[in-house]
C-alpha cells in the first residue's frame, strides 16, 4: 500500500471520532436594578444551578396611584425553582431585601446574608408571619458555599450599613463578581473594605464584573462617613431646643454617630417609627449600636425633659406619607407636635422621584414653626455609593474580562460603561443590558443570549399584581381627569331605555354648577342609544362602547378634558 492511502485511512478514523461536547454557557441575568434605582435582583445560571443575588423593592413614583411597592417579576425563577441553590444578600437595605417576603411565598430556598442583614430579614419575615417556614443562614467574610457546579464566597465592602459584602460566584470559566453597593472609605465607622482580598481575586482573573453605578457621574472619591459625624455634632451644639433627626432607619453608621452627638450634648433619645425601633433593637443586639443604659426614653415621656435635652430620631427623611416625620409635620402624630424652637434635621438626599414629597414635608414643618435644616451645605449626609475614583479603583483591582454596569438609571450605567473603557476594558467586552436580557459567557467568548421573563409586580395592600399598563393608565386618568358614571336601565327585548342615562361625576366637574352641560350630555347619549336600538340587536358591549365614545368626544370638545367614562347598564 502506498503512503497516501494510509494517510487517508487515518483521516477517515479521525473524522469519525466523536467531538467532545462543548459546555453550555454561564448566563447572567437581571430581574431588576438595571435602568432604575432599586428592585435589585440578579442571577447566575449554569446547567441546573442558579445563584440569586439580592431581592429588593423600589418605591412607586407619583403617577402610580394605589401602588405601595414594586418588586421584580420572578416567573422565570418560579418556573426554574428546582435549580435555585440559594439567595445571597449583599446587605440589608430595602432595595436589596425588601421583596423577600413576597418571593418566599412562591419559592422556598435558603437565604444567606451577613449577621445584620439576616437580623433585618428575620424581623421582616416575622412581621409577614413567614419566619417559621424560612431557612436563614448567616455567612462571614471567609465562608464559602459549594454546590455541584458553582460555589460562592465573599469580600467585605464599605457601605452606609454594616455587613456589606461583594459576592463572588465561581464558575467553570472563572469567577463572576458582584460588588453590591460599595465605596472605599479609608476612615470608616466600621471595618474597612478588604482591598487586599479584592486585589487577590483580580490577580486570579475575573471572568465578569457586575458593579454598582449609582454615583458614576460624580467626580472624585465619596467622602468618608467620619466627616459626617463631626458635622452632626456641630449641628447639635447649635440647636437651642428639641432636635428631630430624620434619616434612613437602615443607616446604622449614621445612627451611631447621632448617638455619639447626643451623648456629647447631653440629650435623651426618643425613637419614633416602627422600622427605626426595629433597627435599634437589632443593632444593639449585634453590637453595631452602642447606647448607654437609660439614654433611650419612651416618646410619651418626652415632655418630662427640658427641650434642649431631647433628641427625637425618626423615619420620614424621604417624605413617605405614613412615616413618623410626615405624621408629625401634618399634626397627625399622637405624641409629638412641633414647637416653635424645634430644629428638624434631614440627614439624607432625596431618592429620585421623592423630591416632591420631601419638599412638601419641609414646607409643612416650616409652617408649623420648626427650623428645618437640609441639603448638601450641612455636610450631614454622605453617600454609601462610590464616585468615579472609587469605581476606577474597583475596576483596576479586579481587572475583569467582561464588565456589566448594574444598579443605576440608564445614564449612570452609560457613564460607568465609559469609565470602564477608560480604565482599559475593551469596548466590545462591556455590556449594557436591560432587565430580562441575558449575557452568555463561554470559555473563549461572550454574547447576548435569549431573554428571560421579567417585568414589574405591584404590591397593593400586601397583594401581588403583575404589571398592567392599562390599569395604571386608568388610575392616572382617574386622578387627573376624574370619572363620569353613566347609569342606564334598558329592556333588552324591546331595546328601549327605561331610565337614564343619568350622569354622576367625581373629580371632574362640580355637578351643581354644571347641570346644563351634563343634561346636554345625557340627551346626546340618549339620542345615540335610541338610534342604535332602532338599527340593530341589543349588545351590551356595543352600548357601553357607544356611551363611552360619544361622551369622550363631547367632553373633549366642550371642556378639553378626558374623564374616565364608566357605563353602568342595568337590564330589566
Amino acid at each position: 500500500m502506498s503512503k497516501p492511502l494510509l494517510t487517508e485511512k487515518i483521516q477517515t478514523v479521525a473524522a469519525k471520532k466523536p467531538k467532545k461536547p462543548s459546555l453550555p454557557p454561564v448566563r447572567i441575568f437581571a430581574l431588576g436594578g438595571l435602568g432604575e434605582i432599586g428592585k435589585n435582583m440578579y442571577g447566575v445560571e449554569f446547567k441546573n444551578e442558579i445563584i440569586i443575588i439580592d431581592s429588593g423593592l423600589k418605591f412607586p413614583d407619583a403617577e402610580m396611584s394605589g401602588v405601595d411597592y414594586i418588586i421584580p417579576d420572578i416567573r422565570y425563577l418560579v418556573a426554574n425553582k428546582n435549580k435555585i441553590k440559594g439567595l445571597f444578600l449583599t446587605h440589608g437595605h430595602e432595595d436589596h431585601i425588601g421583596a423577600i417576603p413576597y418571593v418566599l411565598r412562591q419559592i422556598q430556598m435558603p437565604i444567606y446574608g451577613g449577621p445584620l442583614t439576616i437580623g433585618l430579614v428575620r424581623a421582616k419575615l416575622d412581621e409577614h408571619r413567614l419566619l417559621d417556614e424560612s431557612d436563614l443562614r448567616i455567612f462571614h467574610e471567609n465562608d464559602k458555599f459549594s454546590f455541584k457546579h458553582l460555589s460562592v464566597h465573599f469580600f467585605r465592602t464599605t457601605h452606609s450599613i454594616p455587613d456589606a459584602f461583594g459576592v463572588v460566584v465561581e464558575t467553570p470559566y472563572g469567577p463572576i463578581v458582584h460588588t453590591g453597593d460599595f465605596k472605599f472609605d479609608f476612615t470608616p465607622e466600621d471595618k474597612p473594605a478588604d482591598i487586599h482580598k479584592i486585589m487577590s481575586i483580580g490577580q486570579r482573573g475575573v471572568l465578569a464584573l457586575l458593579a454598582d453605578s449609582t454615583n458614576s457621574e460624580r467626580e472624585g472619591f465619596t467622602p468618608s462617613e467620619r466627616t459626617v459625624g463631626n458635622s452632626i455634632l456641630k449641628q447639635f451644639q447649635e440647636c437651642p431646643g428639641r432636635i428631630l433627626f430624620a434619616t434612613f432607619a437602615s443607616n446604622v453608621h449614621r445612627l451611631q454617630q447621632v448617638v455619639k452627638a447626643a451623648i456629647r450634648t447631653n440629650r435623651k433619645i426618643a425613637i419614633i417609627g416602627r422600622s427605626m425601633e426595629k433597627v435599634f433593637v437589632i443593632g444593639q443586639e449585634l453590637g453595631y449600636l452602642r447606647v448607654p443604659e437609660g439614654m433611650i426614653i419612651d416618646v410619651k415621656n418626652v415632655n418630662q425633659y427640658p427641650n434642649d435635652q431631647v433628641l427625637i430620631i425618626c423615619t420620614g427623611s424621604q417624605g413617605e406619607p405614613n412615616a413618623a416625620l410626615t405624621r408629625i409635620a401634618t399634626g397627625a402624630h399622637r405624641s409629638i407636635q412641633i414647637y416653635p424652637d424645634d430644629t428638624v434635621i434631614f440627614s439624607s438626599s432625596p431618592i429620585p422621584g421623592n423630591t416632591q414629597n420631601v419638599n412638601r414635608s419641609i414646607d409643612l414643618l416650616m409652617r408649623a414653626g420648626a427650623e428645618v435644616r437640609y441639603g448638601s451645605i450641612l455636610d450631614i449626609h454622605t453617600s454609601g455609593h462610590g464616585c468615579r475614583e472609587d469605581l476606577k479603583l474597583m475596576l483596576s483591582s479586579l481587572r475583569p474580562k467582561y464588565f456589566m454596569p448594574i444598579h443605576g438609571e440608564y445614564r449612570m450605567m452609560l457613564s460607568h460603561r465609559q469609565l470602564a473603557i477608560e480604565v482599559g476594558i475593551p469596548e466590545k467586552n462591556v455590556y449594557l443590558l436591560n432587565i430580562g436580557n441575558t449575557l452568555s459567557l463561554y470559555r473563549n467568548g461572550a454574547r447576548k443570549g435569549r431573554n428571560v421573563q421579567s417585568g414589574d409586580v405591584y404590591i397593593n395592600n400586601g397583594e401581588l399584581r403583575i404589571y398592567e399598563k392599562e390599569l395604571v393608565e386608568e388610575r392616572v386618568q382617574l386622578a387627573h381627569e376624574g370619572v363620569v358614571i353613566v347609569a342606564i336601565t334598558i329592556d333588552p327585548k324591546t331595546r328601549k331605555l327605561l331610565a337614564g342615562p343619568e350622569l354622576i361625576t367625581r373629580g371632574f366637574v362640580y355637578m351643581q354648577d354644571s347641570k346644563p352641560l351634563l343634561r346636554r350630555a345625557e340627551a346626546m347619549v340618549r339620542k345615540h342609544l335610541n338610534k342604535a336600538g332602532d338599527q340593530r340587536e341589543y349588545d351590551r358591549a356595543a352600548w357601553e362602547q357607544i356611551t363611552t365614545t360619544s361622551l369622550k368626544r363631547y367632553f373633549k370638545r366642550e371642556l378639553g378634558r378626558s374623564p374616565f367614562i364608566m357605563p353602568s347598564i342595568m337590564e330589566v
